[in-house]
């Protein structure tokens, strides 16, 4: 892991400090940053989410969908945690802490903006940090590869039409069009372009592109932490008020990832699927493409949205909650392995 990759929850936590500070002392600054917009769509968000976005879908190989036979049951797996699981069971757990158990502590206006905003996390399986965790594990690259690209092409068509019903199914209206422009701007033109750049740079061999990878991965971290600035500096007011919030909202978050991380990695031994494709089978059902539903949230409910803050507690919470999967599945590999040997 890079140092920026390492350490992303202590620079969320910095810009968490910033955000709010900068917004307290210069809100008319920020006031006109969020007056940018074209089509419910802010301008300078955009930029920067293509900028977290695209860097990290370069490294998306869409010729790997040719492996997914290869281990047709890991792909099952993760595809039924990844789809029918992850997204539902974080409807529920957002139902129950959010509109019950923790209700009494939330702000009440912001409820049904919370709850969006889980399921716009849930709803986006991990594209580019998976690659990390899967390295730290011993994951096959191979197959880490053909799940994301799986994963990625079904939410070109997937990740709306989800969104939409078990927002539908929470009572949350949103509307299509701007549901279907956050696609399109966020997943559709990111992918080509990515793919596109991913060609153009292939051209100058592997030992070129990799280099340009690793140049580029800065790029996103410094993006999504630029944006989280501005998300802060719009919450701040909020946080301020009530920091209990960011605590209660990473309760259903941080059940979720252990869940379903548990879920996929013990129905992988089931099937008798080896450690190395198990690992990262379980960790890209238990991590997040968090900057599409940041982009999201923000789209559809606004800076000063709960929704776009329940997105941001996932971003802060990330980093320490994969590292711990991590350590969970490397020492559990022996008890893994004398299921499969049997």
């Amino acid at each position: 892991m890079s140092v920026f990759e390492r350490y992303l929850t202590v620079w969320v936590f910095l810009c968490i400090v910033a955000g709010v500070a900068l917004g307290q002392f210069f809100p008319s600054v920020f006031q006109t940053i969020g007056a940018m917009e074209v089509a419910k769509v802010n301008l300078p968000v955009g930029l920067l989410i293509w900028l977290m976005i695209i860097p990290m879908l370069v490294k998306v190989d869409f010729a790997a969908l040719g492996e997914v036979r290869q281990h047709i049951k890991g792909i099952g797996v993760t595809l039924f945690v990844n789809w029918l699981v992850k997204p539902f069971s974080m409807a529920l757990l957002a139902w129950l802490f959010i509109r019950h158990w923790f209700a009494p502590l939330l702000p009440p206006d912001q409820l049904d903006s919370y709850v969006a905003g889980l399921i716009l996390l849930a709803a986006a399986p991990c594209t580019a940090m998976v690659f990390v965790w899967s390295r730290l594990t011993g994951g096959d690259p191979l197959f880490t590869l053909s799940q994301v690209a799986l994963n990625d092409s079904i939410m070109v068509f997937a990740f709306a039409p989800l969104v939409a019903f078990l927002l539908g199914l929470s009572a949350i209206t949103v509307p299509w069009a701007t549901l279907l422009t956050s696609v399109v701007l966020y997943i559709i033109v990111p992918v080509i372009l990515a793919q596109w750049l991913r060609q153009i740079m292939l051209q100058h061999g592997q030992e070129a592109f990799d280099q340009l990878m690793q140049r580029m991965g800065p790029w996103s971290i410094a993006a999504l932490l630029a944006t989280l600035v501005l998300l802060f500096a719009f919450q701040g007011e909020a946080l301020l008020k009530q920091p209990l919030v960011i605590a209660l909202l990473a309760v259903p978050i941080l059940i979720q990832v252990f869940f379903n991380a548990a879920l996929a990695y013990g129905l992988n031994r089931a099937v008798g699927e080896k450690h190395n494709i198990a690992c990262p089978s379980a960790l890209i059902g238990a991590s997040n493409f968090f900057e599409l539903a940041v982009a999201a949230a923000i789209s559809l409910f606004g800076f000063e949205s709960g929704a776009a803050l329940a997105t941001v507690v996932g971003v802060l919470i990330e980093v320490p909650a994969m590292l711990l999967v991590v350590g969970i599945v490397n020492r559990s590999q022996h008890w893994y392995e004398q299921h499969h040997a049997a």
